[in-house]
């Protein structure tokens, strides 16, 4: 099992964000730009609440909202779910899928150190149990078994 610092460790640690005050439509070139789905939001330095694509869809799109007028925090999600980088990506996954959510902040203390998504934490639960099978196709046929390093 790979832990969520490993994750950071091999995807990077960079967070791009965007301030709750700023429109929605910044927020939406900010991800096109970056090629991500959800933005956490920082009023000064606190995480105040995550955007997403979905928040957009949801609360823009089928409300008949302007995104160039909206600000991003009338549509954010205010309840956000943080995890420690301790943390193993099978329990990311399940707390995810039991809480619903694609994004999760990493937080270390009182600062945020990175930002998940679900494809990061199903890529390295894959890669885990890639290894393993690799592990034991190699014990069966008597090979030495060497880790790749990533």
């Amino acid at each position: 099992m790979a832990t969520v610092k490993q994750i950071l460790d091999n995807k990077g640690h960079e967070i791009y964000s965007i301030s709750a005050k700023q429109t929605v439509f910044a927020a939406l070139q900010l991800m096109a730009d970056k090629g991500i789905g959800a933005l956490p939001v920082f009023d000064g330095n606190s995480l105040v609440g995550i955007i997403s694509e979905r928040d957009y869809a949801r609360k823009i799109i089928l409300k008949d909202k302007m995104s160039r007028e909206t600000l991003v925090e009338e549509i954010m999600t205010k309840e956000v779910i943080y995890v420690e980088g301790n943390r193993t990506d099978e329990e990311c996954l399940a707390l995810m899928v039991n809480k619903r959510v694609r994004h999760l902040p990493v937080s270390e203390g009182d600062d945020i150190i990175g930002f998940i998504s679900i494809g990061d934490v199903v890529k390295a639960v894959i890669d885990t149990k890639e290894f393993v099978i690799e592990q034991l196709i190699n014990y069966i046929q008597d090979k030495p078994i060497i880790r790749k390093d990533k």
